[in-house]
């Protein structure tokens, strides 16, 4: 009984050491985490999006909690005018998640671009979702208030060939951002005053 006991309190004292090294260690290694994302993943979306601003979006960011998520959003600086946002959405496509980065102007609630950052789909067919420029371009022009669909589903967006499903996936991530952005536009219409000062 004493060897039990023994064994017990030595496997609860190395899993509560190995829990606590675990978590120290995703907490010291978040904001390096982040910066990758930011430099090799979205950076690229956000650059595409917002390109021809007189700013570094990068740079110029901040964050808002939505519920129980935190959200990036990047700011653009047109003409001298901190006027349209870059952030990002999700929805459920054929291999999991996929991410789409939205960029929107803030005066007119209009998509300028968006561009995909994550995904988990087929090579050759979801993948090209990322790479196919005639296919996001079609967002272009969009209200962020409305929802986006397929044709299909009778929106007006025409699904690439074999990838419904992804092509699905980033109308819903698409959807997704527009329902963030309605809710927290007052927020987001705040925090862009202090980029026009």
């Amino acid at each position: 009984m004493n060897e039990l006991v023994k064994m017990v309190v030595v496997l609860t004292v190395l899993s509560a050491f190995s829990g606590g090294l675990l978590a120290g260690l995703k907490n010291g290694t978040a904001a390096q985490i982040e910066n990758q994302q930011l430099k090799f993943v979205k950076g690229p979306a956000i650059k595409s999006i917002l390109e021809g601003a007189s700013n570094d979006p990068i740079v110029d960011r901040f964050k808002v909690t939505d519920g129980d998520v935190e959200r990036s959003f990047f700011v653009g600086k047109f003409d001298g005018k901190a006027k349209t946002l870059a952030f990002e959405g999700f929805g459920k496509g054929y291999g999991g998640e996929v991410g789409l980065m939205v960029g929107v102007n803030i005066e007119t609630d209009e998509i300028i671009g968006v561009s995909v950052t994550t995904h988990s789909e087929t090579p050759g067919l979801g993948a090209q979702a990322k790479d196919k420029p005639d296919f996001v371009s079609q967002f272009k022009g969009f209200s962020i208030m409305d929802p986006v669909s397929v044709t299909t589903d009778g929106g007006k967006v025409n699904a690439m060939s074999g990838a419904t499903i992804t092509s699905r996936a980033v109308c819903v991530a698409a959807t997704q951002a527009g329902e963030a952005y309605e809710k927290l536009k007052p927020q987001l219409a705040e925090k862009l005053k202090a980029f026009n000062e």
